[in-house]
């Protein structure tokens, strides 16, 4: 049997999912060893496993070994005591900017720890194939935040931002890009392209078809991210959702952008749901947040998820100037909001959990708590009191409750003190 570079690619992925973290290669636990940590008292939250209750977590060698009722603390060479705290699965952020120092607009990942309580993240088209390379050599093993991509569509990414990236269409070099994502698949996800009228000028479709080519000649299962808001006309919203692939990521899902016209052409329009967008929902385009500094509408959003076109993921699109704004997109933040429109702590949970991993689909385990899985958890507080929101439009909401990040424990390492020693061997 002859075999192309896709089948074998699919062959690969499918035989280290079967293996996955908890192979028969991890060292077993014996009943005197001890967990390099326990995380102890939290209120365990897992929707992976519909697991909710008080627990300890034992994690041994970057790994969860164990999670049970209690866990004696001498069993440990150290103790997190999380006691009243909410303990989830570490978060993962599918939209964010962390390409400092090559991309115009990025923070580096381990500085949105305190803020967001993220374990993974993932660079949403900073990069592209002209700097790539740069990324993954330079920025992704000195961060402590796993880190993953979707590579630009235009070969420059977003180094000129703000000046618009695809005005000149031959930035947007097909061959190139399907061979960075090719030659990177463990961490590239797919092809980034941002579609606003103040991105691509008059190029209508072309750059999401050459987006979705550059995917298909990777011969990789790469997925397409596609950035919404303020496009050119009312039709090519339409054009550009029925384009869209089961699995792809529709980002700023629920932006009320105007194009550079002032013409409001998102995929709510005269106050109705397209029915493009309905049907790209239904068939298993993922519709995620990407809340960012300018991309998410209360009002769009109230009749989009009304209509039957909720957020699979909620992502936060931090980056230079999104940090800053008023609607302060820190993925914790961003979650409240949803918990806060009347979605349960369960489904904002997955959404930054299970959801965004199953995308991802390139470390086993990632975004629960089972054993075997890494050990990423993070620890937030739920505070419960009036707080008021407000959306990139100057919207705003009143709500009862609020997630605030407290801490994060990344491969089995807690961040911040006290510290251990050494501090990592990965």
């Amino acid at each position: 049997m002859q075999w192309s570079r896709r089948d074998f690619l699919a062959h690969s992925t499918a035989s280290i999912a079967a293996i996955g973290v908890g192979g028969a290669a991890r060292a077993a636990i014996g009943p005197n060893d001890k967990f390099d940590l326990i995380v102890k008292g939290g209120d365990v939250l897992d929707p992976s496993q519909n697991l909710k209750g008080k627990r300890d977590i034992g994690i041994r060698y970057g790994v969860i070994e164990a999670i049970e009722a209690s866990i004696p603390a001498e069993r440990a060479l150290k103790v997190m005591d999380v006691s009243g705290k909410l303990v989830i699965p570490g978060l993962i952020d599918l939209h964010a900017h962390v390409y400092p120092y090559g991309s115009a607009i990025g923070i580096p990942a381990d500085e949105l720890i305190p803020f967001q309580a993220t374990t993974t993240m993932v660079s949403a088209g900073d990069a592209g194939a002209n700097n790539f390379a740069a990324f993954r050599r330079y920025v992704v093993p000195q961060t402590r935040t796993r880190l993953y991509a979707f590579v630009h569509i235009a070969n420059v990414g977003l180094t000129p931002f703000p000046v618009a990236e695809l005005y000149n269409i031959d930035f947007a070099q097909v061959d190139a890009c399907a061979k960075t994502v090719a030659e990177n698949a463990d961490i590239a996800l797919g092809v980034k392209v941002r579609m606003s009228e103040n991105v691509i000028a008059k190029h209508g479709t072309e750059p999401l078809k050459r987006a979705m080519l550059a995917c298909e000649r990777s011969g990789t299962p790469a997925r397409i991210m596609c950035h919404i808001g303020g496009v050119d006309t009312a039709q090519l919203m339409s054009d550009i959702l029925d384009l869209l692939r089961p699995g792809d990521v529709l980002t700023h899902s629920y932006s009320g952008a105007p194009n550079l016209s002032n013409v409001f052409t998102n995929i709510v329009q005269d106050g109705k749901l397209l029915p493009a967008a309905l049907a790209a929902k239904q068939r298993g385009v993922i519709f995620d947040v990407g809340h960012g500094g300018g991309s998410f509408d209360y009002t769009v959003a109230d009749i989009a998820i009304q209509g039957g076109a909720g957020p699979d993921t909620i992502s936060s699109d931090a980056h230079v100037f999104s940090a800053n704004t008023p609607g302060m997109p820190y993925l914790t933040w961003v979650m409240s909001k949803f918990l806060n429109l009347g979605f349960s702590l369960e489904q904002v949970v997955t959404m930054a959990t299970a959801r965004p991993a199953a995308i991802i689909n390139r470390t086993a385990k990632l975004g629960t708590l089972q054993i075997g899985a890494p050990g990423d958890v993070s620890v937030l507080e739920m505070v419960e009191g009036p707080v008021e929101f407000v959306d990139t439009r100057n919207n705003k909401r009143q709500g009862k409750v609020q997630l605030k990040p407290v801490t994060v424990v990344i491969g089995g390492v807690p961040y911040g003190r006290p510290y251990q020693s050494p501090f990592s061997v990965r």
